[in-house]
């Protein structure tokens, strides 16, 4: 082959992996597009299939109900904030190829640390907010560090032992709500002190009757640290590394042992504040006896996989699932009950799973191409 040739063809083979490579970094966005569409689809459907006359106006709710005012508006970003940390907890051990489906239980760890420190340190005066919020990320990194630690050291699966600590957190918290922070009559916690409600900053008046605070800032402001931390710095190329190869790593010289346990601390951290967030808006939230998960947890898996474990990525996915939920309350105007919401975001979640076998196709495809560039 002429020398002119061959520098055609090697043209030609590196314009083949710039546009593979362009349709990788596409992928992911698009996938999740597909997969909101999709799932908004078979909403529609069902719909449909409930109620034939009224399917049009109930689906239209969901898509401008939390346009409606203000007051919506704003309530978007309050069921987004915590969503979005447990989220941001859930994306971020991924990276290390950990799965933490513990969420839950050290989301109510964090919030029952964010209660505690709210209605017992009153003294603490402008900082009691911060105090809390300190805690409760504190009480969430605890809870997950024993995973973390069984994981790393003994190789216990953090799926397995994440659900187990679920539930014994839960009961955890319940027990210590009862002998701290207990109301009697209400079977509740008792009300935080005011000072550790979070401050709205002017977002009341931006939203006037809304639910926002403070948090939906200190959530988006965690989200860009964190991809900060995952791109820019070497602990999170060393995070990223121990994920894509655990083995591998520790002959590169990365202790792996000490990445798994402090992405699982992190994580922990992550949904302990998220907790924190909720409970100290300054809505009336309090923490109830009661046998129940913390939905909140699972929840951020669903925004985990829908933002593509990308800290940009959840921050967008949290604020959707925010605004369909917001939007899906006004479902009762026609005849239908809210928890359609929760058949359609399971609908998206299913689909955005189906996404990341799609990417990992597009993975082993660049890969071999990359190959025979070589």
């Amino acid at each position: 082959m002429s020398k002119q040739g061959k520098e055609k063809k090697k043209v030609d083979s590196n314009r083949k992996l710039l546009s593979l490579n362009l349709t990788d970094k596409l992928s992911g966005p698009i996938s999740s597009v597909v997969a909101i569409l999709t799932g908004l689809l078979i909403g529609l459907v069902i719909l449909l299939i409930a109620n034939p006359s009224n399917a049009l106006s109930g689906f239209s709710w969901i898509l401008t109900g939390a346009l409606s005012s203000p007051q919506d508006m704003g309530n978007i970003f309050y069921y987004a904030t915590p969503i979005i940390l447990t989220g941001l907890s859930v994306a971020f051990a991924f990276k290390t190829s950990l799965f933490n489906i513990g969420a839950s239980g050290q989301f109510i760890l964090g919030a029952y640390g964010a209660v505690l420190v709210g209605v017992k340190l009153t003294s603490l005066g402008s900082v009691h907010w911060i105090a809390a919020l300190i805690v409760s990320a504190l009480f969430g990194a605890i809870w997950a560090l024993i995973p973390g630690l069984l994981k790393a050291y003994r190789n216990v699966n953090e799926v397995i032992s994440s659900i187990m600590f679920n539930y014994i957190g839960m009961y955890l918290v319940n027990y210590l709500v009862r002998e701290t922070v207990y109301h009697q009559l209400t079977n509740r916690s008792l009300p935080v002190a005011q000072t550790a409600n979070l401050p709205t900053l002017g977002l009341d008046r931006l939203f006037p009757g809304s639910k926002i605070s403070a948090g939906i800032l200190i959530a988006f402001a965690v989200g860009v640290l964190l991809y900060i931390v995952l791109n820019k710095t070497v602990f999170g190329y060393e995070l990223k590394a121990c994920g894509y190869n655990r083995h591998a790593s520790r002959y590169a010289g990365i202790n792996e042992k000490k990445c798994i346990v402090l992405s699982m601390v992190i994580a922990g951290a992550l949904a302990g504040l998220g907790g924190g967030l909720l409970y100290l808006a300054g809505t009336g939230k309090y923490i109830y006896v009661q046998d129940v998960l913390a939905p909140e947890g699972f929840a951020g898996i669903s925004v985990a996989l829908l933002g593509m474990s990308h800290p940009i990525g959840v921050l967008f996915a949290g604020l959707f699932i925010g605004y369909i939920t917001v939007g899906g309350s006004y479902m009762q105007l026609s005849g239908f009950k809210p928890e359609i919401i929760d058949i359609i975001t399971a609908a998206i979640i299913y689909f955005a799973a189906f996404s990341l076998l799609f990417r990992s196709m597009l993975e082993r495809l660049r890969f071999k191409k990359e190959a025979e560039h070589r």
